[in-house]
C-alpha cells in the first residue's frame, strides 16, 4: 500500500483571521462576526470574518398614544412619520408579564397581522378584541393580552429569534417603549410625575416627538415638562386614531 503525508498549513486570511488548511479544506480558527449590531452577531468569534449581515434601515415608527381603561379598553398607537407607507411585516412588539422571566429580556414576541401596513403620517391601532366600540372602531389588529398597566411593551424592528433573548444576540432593534423589561413596576410605571400612570390612564405623546425613544425612563420623565407623554383620565379616548405632529402654531404675540 502507499502512505502519504499530508502537509497542514497554517495562515492569516484577508480578514486577519487564522486559517488552517487540511486536505484543501480551510477553517478559520475562532472567526466570525463579532459586531453585535449585526444580525449574526457571534458571542464566541474571536476575529471578526467579514461575514457580518446587517438589517435594512428601518423607518422610525413609534408608540404614538396608550390606554389603559376600564375593563377591556386597551390598545395602543404606532404612528408612521414619513411621506410613504411602511410595511410591517418586518416590524413587531414584545411584551412582558409584571416581572420578567429574565430581567431586560422579552418573554412573548407578537409579529403584526400579514400584510399590514401604516399609510403616510397615519396610526396602526392594535386593541383588545373586547374593548369598547369606540375602540374598535378605530383598531386595525385585536390582540388580547395587552397591559393592565405593569406589563412592558417594547416596539421592535427584525426577526424573531430560536427562543427569548436580548437585541444583541438575537440581531433585532428596539425602537420604542412603554415600560420596560428590567422588573415588575408594581401597579404601573410613573409617568410625567403621576403615580402609576401606565394603569387606569390614557397616555398620548407630545406633539414635538419625533421618534421612539430606547429608554423609557427618559420617555417617562418626572414631570409634565421633561416627559414625552401628556397623561390623561381613564377612558378618554378623544385622540384615538390620530396623532398631531409636528406642533400646530399659534399666532400671537410672545
Amino acid at each position: 500500500y502507499t502512505t502519504s503525508v499530508i502537509d497542514t498549513v497554517i495562515g492569516v486570511n484577508a480578514a486577519g483571521c487564522t486559517e488552517t488548511t487540511v486536505l484543501n479544506i480551510t477553517i478559520n480558527v475562532g472567526g466570525g462576526c463579532t459586531d453585535s449590531l449585526a444580525s449574526n452577531y457571534d458571542s464566541l468569534a474571536t476575529c471578526d470574518n467579514g461575514s457580518c449581515i446587517y438589517p435594512l434601515p428601518y423607518t422610525p415608527i413609534f408608540f404614538s398614544e396608550y390606554g389603559e381603561g376600564s375593563s377591556s379598553n386597551k390598545y395602543f398607537e404606532v404612528y408612521n412619520p414619513i411621506n410613504d407607507t411602511i410595511d410591517l411585516l418586518n416590524y413587531a412588539f414584545a411584551r412582558v408579564i409584571n416581572a420578567p422571566s429574565t430581567i431586560g429580556v422579552y418573554e412573548h414576541w407578537v409579529d403584526f397581522s400579514a400584510g399590514a401596513v401604516i399609510l403616510p403620517n397615519d396610526v396602526f391601532i392594535v386593541a383588545h378584541p373586547s374593548a369598547s366600540a369606540t375602540i374598535l372602531a378605530e383598531a386595525d389588529m385585536t390582540y388580547s393580552s395587552l397591559s393592565n398597566g405593569d406589563d412592558g411593551f417594547a416596539l421592535i424592528y427584525g426577526s424573531e429569534p430560536g427562543s427569548p433573548v436580548g437585541p444583541a444576540v438575537g440581531g433585532y432593534a428596539i425602537m420604542d417603549w412603554i415600560g420596560d423589561f428590567n422588573g415588575d413596576p408594581g401597579s404601573g410605571w410613573n409617568v410625567a410625575g403621576v403615580s402609576s400612570a401606565t394603569a387606569n390612564h390614557t397616555l398620548v405623546r407630545k406633539c414635538d416627538i419625533t421618534q421612539g425613544n430606547t429608554s423609557w425612563s427618559s420617555s417617562a420623565g418626572t414631570s409634565t415638562s421633561n416627559s414625552e407623554w401628556i397623561v390623561m383620565p381613564s377612558n378618554d379616548w378623544s385622540d384615538i386614531g390620530q396623532h398631531t405632529t409636528p406642533c400646530q402654531q399659534v399666532p400671537g404675540c410672545m
